[in-house]
């Protein structure tokens, strides 16, 4: 036995007495151990674990993970397709929190204690607990990829919760508060604020609505696009995230007449005329419409209440009519894009009678019937309306 040539890798004792293990990758070049061996056993034993990766077809190029962690990440987001404002929040997580630990680390060298105690450091700066969460879990992305890529055999980032962003409870408004809401707020937005409470749509659904997507005749409006707000403050028209949120959502029949109004006193003309614009005729944006929320709230007497808090109370509405859990994600538009597939092929009928259940809960939860303030047909505009 001790003649018998050996059939894979070298194995030659140093001058210091240690063993170094050496052998031929698929690549047809020469790879040796990362470090040596105190026994020529313990050098065998490291060549048989190689072998059996070969012939597993589990092998991985140990010079894979040599690849700076920095450029590797800025190729990772390039090469997905990624709507405007994720890839300008993943720019900024990599750029902020990323790339001053990790940008010049080799891929492979990245591992759990290191990335452990980068949150922890993180957090101990003082850096918000949702970026945090954000840029750990961009980074277990990057990683995933890298394993998927053979560059790494496991992801480094093991932290249970370390991507869940915790969030308080929000308030949901009660049926009168959100008339209250839509009777204290400019004319203009009080169809804005009934449509956010009793049918649940978010805020770039609402203000990338045009005329033909609602429909008084059926009562359903159709959310085809979505106006986001981007980091440089431009804004952006885009489709929903997924396939859910592409959808057509029944309205109650207790404010169409509301929305009929609102069409004829502020709405654009034409077909493709937009739903909801400002004063000066420009698409509303949050940070001035939130000023006339927060003013509205505090005439109301309504405290700690956001916009988005709106869709919260029209979810709740809705699930209190005893729809279904796909009934409820279909008419909200709120999956992920695997549960899209199961959650979009709700019926349109069963939808209907969503809508015409949540009517009846508003006109009993409502105690104070007030009626909306006039408004000037000719001029449109409201005094005392910002700029939008």
């Amino acid at each position: 036995m001790a003649g018998k040539r050996r059939q894979f890798g070298r194995v030659r004792k140093l001058p210091s007495g240690r063993y170094q293990a050496r052998y031929v990758g698929p690549d047809g070049l020469l790879r040796p151990a990362p470090e040596t061996f105190r026994t020529k056993k313990d050098a065998d034993d490291w060549l048989a674990d190689k072998q059996t990766e070969m012939r597993r077809g589990d092998w991985h190029d140990p010079d894979a993970g040599k690849v700076p962690f920095g450029p590797y990440a800025v190729a990772w987001i390039a090469e997905r397709e990624l709507t405007v404002t994720t890839r300008q929040l993943y720019g900024s997580l990599l750029r902020n929190h990323l790339e001053p630990c990790f940008g010049t680390v080799a891929v492979a060298d990245i591992s759990p204690p290191v990335v452990r105690r980068w949150r922890a450091d993180k957090l101990v700066s003082g850096t918000g607990p949702t970026t945090v969460a954000k840029a750990y879990a961009l980074l277990r992305a990057i990683m995933a990829t890298a394993v998927s890529d053979q560059m790494i055999r496991r992801n480094p980032c093991v932290i249970k919760g370390a991507s869940i962003v915790h969030t308080p409870e929000r308030p949901t408004a009660t049926v009168q508060e959100v008339y209250d809401l839509a009777s204290t707020i400019q004319p203009r937005y009080r169809v804005l604020v009934l449509m956010a409470g009793f049918l649940g749509l978010r805020w770039g659904e609402l203000v990338g609505l045009h005329r033909r997507d609602i429909d008084l005749e059926r009562g359903t409006v159709r959310v085809r696009r979505a106006v986001a707000e981007l980091f440089n403050g431009k804004q952006e028209i885009k489709a929903p995230k997924s396939a859910a949120g592409k959808r057509t959502v029944a309205i109650p029949a207790v404010i169409l007449g509301e929305i009929l109004d609102h069409l004829h006193g502020f709405a654009e003309s034409g077909a493709d005329g937009r739903v909801f614009i400002g004063a000066k005729g420009a698409t509303p944006r949050r940070n001035h419409f939130n000023r006339l929320w927060r003013k509205a709230c505090e005439e109301a007497g309504i405290k700690g209440l956001h916009f988005h808090d709106l869709r919260h109370t029209g979810n709740t509405l809705a699930a209190s009519t005893g729809a279904s859990t796909r009934e409820l994600m279909s008419r909200m538009g709120h999956s992920t894009a695997r549960a899209a597939l199961i959650y979009q092929h709700a019926s349109a009928d069963r939808d209907r009678l969503i809508a015409d259940a949540v009517s009846g809960l508003v006109k009993t939860g409502r105690t104070d019937v007030r009626k909306p303030r006039k408004v000037d047909r000719k001029s449109k505009g409201h005094v005392g309306d910002t700029r939008d």
